[in-house]
């Protein structure tokens, strides 16, 4: 044993146990990943520009929001939820789950930073300014003692007793009347989820990420890089965003999913929404 070295043993924390749960549920759903490059360059643009001229920075990941609410309420199959063996649910209002990093104080006087879900209900309906606003809102509004999610009404005293339980008591409690109950999910997580790869790629490569989930449609956000692209009939150096698209082909299939794919794509090239945020020259002072 005198080749180990020092190591120190600890209790398994239980709080890791809803996420194992998410993962083992999400490795059982038939999720197939796109891996996409796509030019965002007059996004990107779009956002600097209206930094510099109204002193406001609007969130690349609102941004984002509003582009997949858009593609996803054109293209409904690819946010379905089954229901029971033989039917599918279609939903109108796109309801998409994102973290929010909130700071709190732990009751030994620690601040802590902890990712909390919120979802932005009906994006579908909503301006790149309005989920702006309402991201920013979730980041900064007030929690409630032992609040765990944004919005929502769970505690972290009745997660910690949920995470403490046995993995079929959690599944049968939760997991399953979640998977088995498309209207309950859609209350409860929302029909996407958009996350971050973090610093994947970072320092100028290109980096994806496979994220693992439950929802019918994950979109993954990774690095932006700068490479050149073809402009007409010129090479340019433009910003390419590293993205993954996750969908359920339970649920639908390659055609549908290429539509959506290429009406995404679309918005994102095209800086959707942006521009109506640029104070028109005779408007401005």
């Amino acid at each position: 044993m005198d080749d180990i070295g020092t190591y120190q043993e600890r209790k398994f924390p239980a709080f890791r146990n809803p996420t194992i749960d998410v993962l083992e549920h999400g490795r059982k759903k038939h999720h197939i990943p796109l891996l996409l490059e796509i030019d965002v360059t007059a996004g990107r643009s779009y956002l600097r520009q209206i930094k510099a001229e109204t002193g406001q920075a609007i969130s690349f990941t609102a941004w984002i929001i509003t582009c997949v609410g858009q593609a996803v309420g054109e293209h409904k199959h690819v946010h379905a939820l089954r229901k029971g063996r033989r039917r599918l649910i279609l939903f109108d209002d796109v309801d998409v789950s994102v973290l929010v990093e909130r700071t709190v104080t732990r009751d030994d006087g620690r601040v802590q930073t902890l990712p909390m879900p919120y979802v932005v209900r009906k994006a579908n309906e909503k301006s790149v300014q309005t989920i702006h606003n309402e991201i920013r809102a979730a980041q900064e509004t007030p929690l409630a003692k032992d609040e765990v999610q944004i919005g929502g009404r769970r505690r972290v005293s009745a997660t910690r007793l949920f995470a403490m339980l046995p993995t079929f008591l959690r599944n049968l409690l939760v997991w399953r009347r979640l998977t088995h109950n498309p209207f309950r999910a859609k209350k409860a997580m929302g029909t996407v989820v958009v996350t971050s790869a973090g610093d994947a790629g970072k320092g100028g490569g290109s980096g994806w990420g496979i994220p693992l989930g439950i929802h019918p449609l994950i979109v993954a956000v990774g690095s932006i890089a700068r490479k050149p692209g073809v402009v007409g009939d010129a090479i340019e150096i433009r910003e390419f965003l590293s993205l993954t698209v996750m969908f359920d082909h339970d649920v639908t299939d390659g055609a549908p999913v290429a539509r959506f794919v290429q009406y995404f794509k679309e918005l994102l090239e095209t800086g959707y929404a942006l521009d109506k945020l640029i104070v028109p020259i005779d408007a401005r002072p």
